[in-house]
C-alpha cells in the first residue's frame, strides 16, 4: 500500500467533508448570524461533539485499533469474534450513555456553560436542542467502530467521505428553517439525521468484507478484555484535551454574547487544515504502525515516524501561515453575510489568529501521538496530557482579560504546541524514533518556500475594507485566486529547490 496515495485519498474525501462544511458554515451564518440561538445551538452540538471525540474517535479508537491490527495479524482466526464483541459492548454503552444524556441535559448544560444560567431563554433552548441533538453520540461511535475496522483492512476512502453526509444534512436543514419554532431547532435536528446518515452508508461496506458485527455480549474474550484496560487510561487522556476544550466554553460563556459563536467559526476554519492533514495522516499512519509493532520491526516503525513528520512539516507549516495571512479575507468570503456583521468577522479574525500560531502543534499531536498508541502506550501520553491541561488552564487565566476570547484560543494552541514537544521529546529519549538524515536542509528549504508564499500572499490580497464591502460574486473567485497563487508560489519555490513527489513514496505495512 503507497501511503502517499492513501494520504492523497483520505485528503482529498475530507477537503470535499470541510468544502460542504464551509457551505453549510455559510448557510447557517447567513441565516442566523451570532447571538444567542447561535450561542444555544453551538453549544448544545459542542456536547456530543466532545463526546464523540472523547470516546468514538478518542479513547475507543485509540484501544481498539492497534488491538484489532494484533489480532488480524496474528489471530486472525479470531478476528471476528473481536469484532462482534466489541460492537456489542459498544452499542449496549451507547444505549445507557444516551438516555442518561438526555434525561440529565439541564444538569449538563448547566456544568458546560453555567454563563447561560443567567439567561433562562438561553438555558432553556440549549437544553432542548442538546436533547434533540444527544442520540448523534451513539450513531457516530458506532460510525467510529465501523471506520475503525474498515481502516484497519486499508479502506481508509470511506470512512474519509462519510462525514460529507453531516454536512449535506445541514444545508438541508437550513433550508427548511422557517418551518420550525424556534428556526434554530432545525439545526439540531440536522445533526440527528446526520448521525444516522453516516452510519447508515457505512454498513454495506462492512457487510461487503463479511466483517458485519453480530450479537455477541462476551466480556470474556481476551481481545475485548484488553481492548477495555487500554480504554480507561485511554479515556482520561483523551478527556484531557477535551476538557479543556469545555474549560474554554465555560470561559466564553461568561464573555459578552456572541463569543462562543466567533470561537466557534475560528475553530471551523482551523480544522480545515487540521482535518486534511492532522487526521488524515493519523488515519492513515495508526494502523501500519499498529502493524508493524506486532512485526516486532522498530526500525520501519521508526521510519514511518520519520515520513510522517516530515509529511507535517511539509503541509502544516504553509497551512498555519497562509491561515494566520488570510484570515480577514476568508472569513468575510465565507461568513460575512446576512445577519453576520463586520463585527463579527473582525472577532473571529482574532481567534483564527490566535488559532493558527498553535496549528502546527495541533496537527503533530495528530501524528505523535499515534507512536505510543500503536504501541498499547497509552500511559505516558496521559501524563504528557495532564501536565498540558494544567498550562493550558493557567493560560487562559493568563490571555482571558487582555486578549479575551482570542485569548482562549491561544492557550489552546500553546498548549497544543507543548503536548506535542513532550511528546516528541519522550520518543526520542526512549529510542522509539530517531530522526533520519537530512533534517537541517529540509527545514531550510521549506522555511524558505513559505517566506516566499506569505509574501505573495500578504502583497496580493489588497486592503481590508475591500473584503468587507465587496459582494460575494467578487469576493469568493478572488479568495480562490489568492490560495491558487499561495499555492502556486510555494510549490514552484520547492520544486526549485529539489523537492519531487517521488522522494516522499512510502510503503505502509500489508
Amino acid at each position: 500500500m503507497n501511503l502517499l496515495k492513501a494520504l492523497v485519498t483520505v485528503s482529498g474525501f475530507t477537503l470535499i467533508s470541510r468544502i460542504l462544511g464551509y457551505a453549510r458554515d455559510f448557510f447557517i451564518a447567513r441565516a442566523f448570524g451570532a447571538g444567542l440561538a447561535t450561542d444555544a445551538f453551538f453549544v448544545a452540538f459542542r456536547i456530543p461533539n466532545l463526546l464523540r471525540r472523547l470516546f468514538a474517535e478518542g479513547a475507543f479508537s485509540q484501544a481498539f485499533v492497534p488491538v484489532l491490527a494484533e489480532y488480524k495479524n496474528r489471530h486472525p482466526e479470531e478476528t471476528r469474534s473481536l469484532i462482534d464483541g466489541v460492537a456489542t459492548l459498544l452499542f449496549v454503552a451507547l444505549v445507557v450513555a444516551t438516555a442518561l444524556g438526555m434525561a440529565a441535559a439541564p444538569l449538563v448544560v448547566y456544568v458546560s456553560a453555567p454563563g447561560f444560567a443567567s439567561d433562562p431563554q438561553k438555558f432553556e433552548l440549549t437544553v432542548r436542542l442538546l436533547r434533540i441533538t444527544f442520540p448523534y453520540i451513539g450513531f457516530i461511535s458506532l460510525v467510529a467502530f465501523a471506520a475503525g475496522v474498515l481502516n484497519t483492512w486499508n479502506r481508509f476512502s470511506v470512512p474519509a467521505i462519510t462525514p460529507t453526509l453531516l454536512n449535506v444534512s445541514f444545508i438541508v436543514g437550513v433550508l427548511f428553517a422557517s418551518r420550525f419554532d424556534p428556526p434554530v431547532e432545525v439545526l439540531a435536528w440536522a445533526v440527528f439525521a446526520g448521525g444516522f446518515l453516516q452510519l447508515a452508508f457505512q454498513v454495506p461496506f462492512l457487510f461487503k468484507l463479511g466483517v458485519l458485527p453480530r450479537w455477541r455480549l462476551d466480556l470474556t474474550h481476551p481481545g475485548v478484555r484488553r481492548m477495555l484496560r487500554l480504554m480507561a487510561p485511554a479515556a482520561f487522556g483523551v478527556s484531557i484535551s477535551q476538557v479543556s476544550l469545555l474549560i474554554n466554553t465555560i470561559f466564553a460563556s461568561f464573555l459578552v454574547s456572541g463569543s462562543v459563536s466567533w470561537l466557534y467559526y475560528a475553530d471551523r476554519l482551523m480544522e480545515f487544515p487540521a482535518g486534511v492533514l492532522g487526521v488524515a495522516l493519523g488515519t492513515i499512519l495508526l494502523p501500519s504502525l499498529s502493524k508493524f509493532h506486532a512485526d516486532a520491526n522498530p526500525a520501519e516503525y521508526a521510519a514511518l515516524l520519520d515520513w510522517g513528520l516530515r509529511m507535517t512539516v511539509l503541509l502544516a507549516v504553509p497551512s498555519a501561515v497562509a491561515l494566520a495571512v488570510l484570515a480577514l479575507p476568508l472569513i468575510s468570503s465565507l461568513f460575512l453575510y446576512g445577519r453576520f456583521t463586520p463585527e463579527d468577522a473582525a472577532m473571529v479574525r482574532e481567534a483564527l489568529v490566535a488559532y493558527s500560531i498553535g496549528l502546527i502543534g495541533m496537527i503533530l499531536v495528530k501524528i505523535l501521538a499515534p507512536g505510543f498508541y500503536a504501541r498499547q502506550n497509552i500511559r505516558t501520553p496521559v501524563k504528557i496530557g495532564i501536565l498540558t491541561l494544567l498550562a493550558t488552564q493557567a493560560m487562559n487565566l493568563a490571555f482571558i482579560v487582555p486578549l479575551r476570547h482570542a485569548g482562549l484560543a491561544l492557550a489552546i494552541g500553546l498548549g497544543a504546541c507543548l503536548n506535542a514537544a513532550l511528546l516528541f521529546r519522550i520518543l526520542r529519549r526512549t529510542g522509539v524514533y530517531a530522526p533520519l538524515p537530512g533534517w537541517g536542509v529540509f527545514l531550510g528549504k521549506v522555511g524558505l518556500a513559505v517566506a516566499v508564499m506569505a509574501a505573495v500572499l500578504y502583497f496580493a490580497m489588497g486592503e481590508a475594507a475591500w473584503w468587507l464591502a465587496a459582494p460575494w460574486q467578487r469576493k469568493l473567485p478572488a479568495i480562490a485566486g489568492l490560495v491558487a497563487a499561495g499555492a502556486f508560489a510555494y510549490l514552484a519555490c520547492l520544486a526549485a529547490l529539489g523537492f519531487r513527489v517521488r522522494d516522499f513514496h512510502r510503503r505502509g505495512a500489508v
